[in-house]
């Protein structure tokens, strides 16, 4: 079987559906991820990291090498879509000229449809439409590829190759209200003394209504290790103290050891619940 995930910038792939991608890498099927900027407008956010002159001569080199440290150990193929990131300026300040967000998007989707089109992924996985978080770079990733993935099924372009027609669409779901109560659940039954109850509570306050529709949920179980060494190769965006950390591996493969998503786009039958983002689709090699 054939996966497509499509991102926003470098480290998006490490933090959203990691093990889900090093999980069905590893069952041999063919996962591919797109990252659609080169965050070349991100902050460094780890200190450490921060003192390295490679850093401020080429940030976008920089990310660009971790990006391959992330692909080796998720054991994925990956494509950069090749536009420029869009940063996140202040409410009344413009984007930068000819950054991702500001591009059409019907021209902005144009490679997708071509990538999509020679890769013929069976699944696609990207964000909602308020991008998972509102940042303008996910907002119009959200937009290119449910706008690709029609585009590719048709009859239009005929140049950028033959018609594709995806069979499963999927929002991410990594975040959400549900996964936090079950790892707070755990730490009350299993760690009542825990100095990080304080902090999970207020977690759980503010994401109080925010909960999202869940259809399918895949053990990642086995690959919370190669997850942790893609955050860790963006070393530039995770420090080594960065929340994705927050919780041991055995408290996660005991309260909530899935990626979750949301089928909103389906060609195949399918059930309430998943397991798997391939069900009900039959492999064509």
């Amino acid at each position: 079987m054939r996966m497509l995930a499509v991102h926003a910038h470098p480290d998006d792939e490490a933090s959203k559906g990691a093990g889900t991608l090093a999980r069905y890498a590893a069952e041999g099927h063919r996962v591919t991820v797109v990252t659609c900027t080169g965050g070349e407008a991100g902050d460094v956010l780890n200190e450490r990291i921060a003192e390295f002159p490679a850093v401020h001569r080429d940030l976008t080199g920089y990310r660009r090498s971790e990006m391959a440290e992330s692909q080796r150990a998720l054991g994925i193929d990956h494509i950069w879509l090749g536009y420029r990131d869009s940063g996140l300026p202040p409410e009344d300040e413009p984007l930068v000229p000819m950054s991702f967000a500001t591009i059409p998007i019907e021209v902005s989707m144009l490679p997708l449809v071509r990538i999509i089109r020679r890769l013929r992924p069976h699944v696609l996985v990207t964000y909602d439409e308020n991008g998972g978080y509102p940042h303008p770079d996910h907002i119009r990733t959200h937009e290119i590829s449910m706008r690709a993935a029609e585009v590719a099924g048709s009859q239009e372009h005929p140049e950028l190759g033959a018609p594709w027609r995806i069979q499963k669409i999927y929002y991410d779901r990594a975040m959400n209200a549900s996964r936090l109560s079950a790892l707070l659940d755990d730490y009350e039954q299993h760690d009542p003394e825990s100095n990080r109850l304080a902090l999970m509570r207020e977690w759980e306050r503010s994401r109080s209504g925010r909960d999202v529709n869940i259809t399918t949920s895949v053990d990642v179980s086995d690959h919370l290790q190669a997850r942790d060494d893609a955050l860790r190769a963006h070393a530039c965006q995770i420090p080594d103290d960065a929340w994705f950390f927050f919780w041991p591996h055995d408290v996660l493969r005991r309260a909530w050891p899935t990626d979750d998503y949301e089928l909103v786009s389906s060609l195949v039958e399918t059930g309430e619940k998943e397991t798997s983002l391939f069900a009900g689709i039959e492999d064509d090699e």
